[in-house]
């Protein structure tokens, strides 16, 4: 189910003093089963971007293509789609509206047209997948914690079955103990379901750490897009642009410049614990 992103560009308020354009010819390919980072600055594009996938927000110029139809095809299903591209967003509780838990993860398959023992069978999966307690699955969505929301709001995406998950910002507002927890949860769903991932973030370290390919967002255009030890090399272009590297990158070149032999590359603890290591045990 591969989304092509054909030369998109998108501009708020046209043929308004306030226009402004938010793409700027947007080109990407996005296979099946990749883990994909969006990065970028507030006002970047890169949320404006992913609502476009699907169709949330439709182009003012350009194609998209998912599974090699045109979305923008008069005759094109958009409520497939948008069943097979999901979308959780920033803020859960503009997801999260019925009485209780389990009924908010049913809304998404039930407006499939699924039969009720479907309905109820995948919800109940859904829910298992994101490690949510079952004595809560009749609780108000609105009783629960951060953290516990999000994963309601994933659950209620998963259960439609998607072949692409994206995520905006889900972390946002999460203690480190939280955020781990809810990456370390998505990582593990791209690995067992093979499902492709788009996870929208604004932190470097969270990005290095769990995606194979990182797309940077600048002013409406995509300034990189490669994995991620080739986009933090331009650490410094970064930074111009109000982004970082991972605090890994900016250690190993300060103990570069102290004379111990490491390599730049690495973006992870796991991975500079390593380098350092083998220098050390080179010495």
């Amino acid at each position: 189910m591969t989304l092509i992103v054909d030369h998109v560009n998108y501009i708020y308020d046209p043929d308004s003093p306030l226009a402004h354009k938010a793409l700027d010819d947007i080109c990407l390919t996005i296979p099946d089963g990749q883990f994909i980072g969006i990065i970028g600055h507030t006002g970047s594009g890169k949320s404006t971007l992913v609502q476009h996938l699907n169709g949330l927000v439709t182009a003012t110029e350009g194609h998209i293509y998912f599974d090699g139809e045109d979305i923008y095809d008069k005759d094109f299903d958009k409520k497939k789609l948008r069943s097979q591209v999901g979308l959780v967003f920033q803020y859960p509780e503009h997801q999260l509206f019925e009485i209780d838990v389990f009924s908010d993860v049913c809304f998404g398959p039930k407006n499939l047209g699924l039969e009720r023992k479907e309905v109820e069978l995948r919800s109940y999966e859904a829910l298992r997948q994101v490690g949510f307690p079952d004595e809560l699955f009749y609780q108000s969505p609105f009783d629960l914690s951060g953290g516990q929301k999000r994963r309601v709001a994933i659950a209620g995406v998963l259960a439609m079955k998607p072949k692409v998950l994206i995520l905006d910002e889900p972390t946002a507002g999460l203690d480190p103990q939280g955020r781990e927890e809810i990456l370390g949860l998505i990582k593990r769903l791209q690995k067992e379901t093979g499902i492709t991932i788009i996870l929208v973030s604004h932190s470097m370290e969270d990005v290095a750490e769990y995606v194979e390919r990182i797309i940077v967002m600048n002013k409406g255009k995509v300034m990189y897009d490669d994995v991620p030890k080739e986009v933090f090399k331009h650490h410094k272009e970064l930074e111009e642009v109000g982004l970082a590297a991972p605090q890994v990158t900016y250690i190993m070149e300060a103990l570069r410049e102290k004379g111990l032999a490491v390599s730049k590359e690495a973006t992870t603890v796991e991975e500079a614990t390593e380098e350092i290591l083998r220098a050390f045990a080179s010495k």
